[in-house]
């Protein structure tokens, strides 16, 4: 599992896709009446990425860093970070409400209702309780954030900070296309986020 994080370059191009995937159990009755049931609690992220122009001069080394790094996660098998740079950041995202004994909280992001786990961060979160600041805390793997002291019933806990997708490469081959001199493409780079 690697930290490193996917190269931000200037070739990435319009369009992004990013797909949220579901997986749904469904059984239907001989009177035709249908059961569903979800076997995930949260989706996996799919992003498809095109890089129309990775420039391979003596000055710039895009295309190296961008296969270097492919090759360095030996394709599909190594996981690595993905700053999605349309949703990688929180402002006073509700965190949980004080019960007085529980000390430990799950950092989330929340899309119209729907709450995710923040799991990997990029730099120190900012915690809140009751709208108040606060540093007696300490942060754990997986973004779980654990208070020095449980706080007080009914305090409401709030968080701002950025964070990223852990992911992976969905195929393990990259089709670099060299269209002219020094300059290549990538139509279609695709990665997965990973639970």
């Amino acid at each position: 599992m690697s930290d490193l994080l996917l190269p931000s370059l200037p070739g990435l191009a319009w369009s992004v896709l990013k797909t949220p995937e579901w997986s749904t159990s469904a059984q239907r009755s001989v009177s035709g009446k249908e059961l569903r049931l979800p076997n995930w609690s949260y989706p996996i992220w799919h992003f498809a990425l095109t890089y129309e122009v990775l420039r391979a001069d003596a000055v710039n080394t895009e295309l190296q860093t961008l296969m270097g790094f492919f090759c360095a996660r030996q394709g599909s098998f190594d996981t690595f970070l993905f700053n999605d740079p349309t949703d990688n950041a929180v402002t006073a995202q509700p965190l949980g409400t004080g019960d007085g004994a529980t000390k430990s909280f799950q950092l989330v992001r929340q899309m119209a209702g729907f709450v995710e786990p923040v799991k990997e961060l990029n730099g120190a979160p900012q915690l809140f309780v009751n709208g108040v600041a606060t540093s007696a805390f300490s942060l754990g793997t997986g973004g779980v954030v654990t208070f020095n002291t449980a706080p007080a019933n009914g305090a409401a806990l709030t968080w701002s900070g950025n964070f990223y997708f852990r992911v992976h490469f969905e195929k393990d081959l990259a089709e670099f296309e060299n269209f002219l001199y020094q300059l290549w493409a990538l139509k279609k780079l695709e990665i997965a986020s990973v639970k």
